[in-house]
């Protein structure tokens, strides 16, 4: 899969916000040329929420375990949920993993090197072994955006 598959498949899930950072935006230019996926039906960014997903191409500082400045490497970091990270990594976001993971490993579905802690994961160029759980965890957490999202703004009922 090609960041540009990814980003393809997520934009056409309903009520998704896609946002590339970009000279001149007003955005931080560590994030040029990365993508962050928000469920925003209205089309404005929330304040109030996070990413359900994003896709990184480049280390960050006090993340570059991944090696993402390797030529067309890049990172999904999905937050897909306590279940879906459980079904995965084996273990619950805050407990230790049972064995080691090579972060910069491709095509394997892992805890996001910095934060698995709160339950996100991460896969590095997603390819033929991790192309459908790909697609799957970001429905995932699509679903769960969304939920979040309704409600928070769901009228109180008085």
């Amino acid at each position: 899969m090609t960041s540009e598959e990814i980003i393809s498949f997520v934009d056409a899930l309903d009520g998704v916000l896609t946002l590339k950072p970009a000279p001149g935006d007003g955005t931080p230019e560590i994030s040029w040329g990365d993508t962050f996926f928000y469920y925003a039906p209205d089309g404005v960014t929330p304040t109030a929420s996070q990413p359900f997903a994003t896709i990184v191409t480049k280390d960050y500082p006090g993340d570059e375990s991944s090696r993402l400045d390797r030529p067309g490497a890049f990172r999904v970091n999905i937050a897909a949920g306590k279940d879906a990270f459980i079904r995965w990594t084996g273990h619950a976001p805050r407990e230790p993993a049972s064995a080691e993971v090579d972060p910069g490993a491709a095509d394997i579905v892992i805890a996001h090197p910095v934060y698995g802690s709160l339950g996100w994961l991460a896969v590095v160029n997603p390819g033929e072994r991790t192309q459908a759980a790909t697609r799957e965890l970001l429905r995932d957490a699509h679903h769960l955006a969304r939920s979040r999202h309704e409600r928070r703004t769901e009228p109180t009922a008085w």
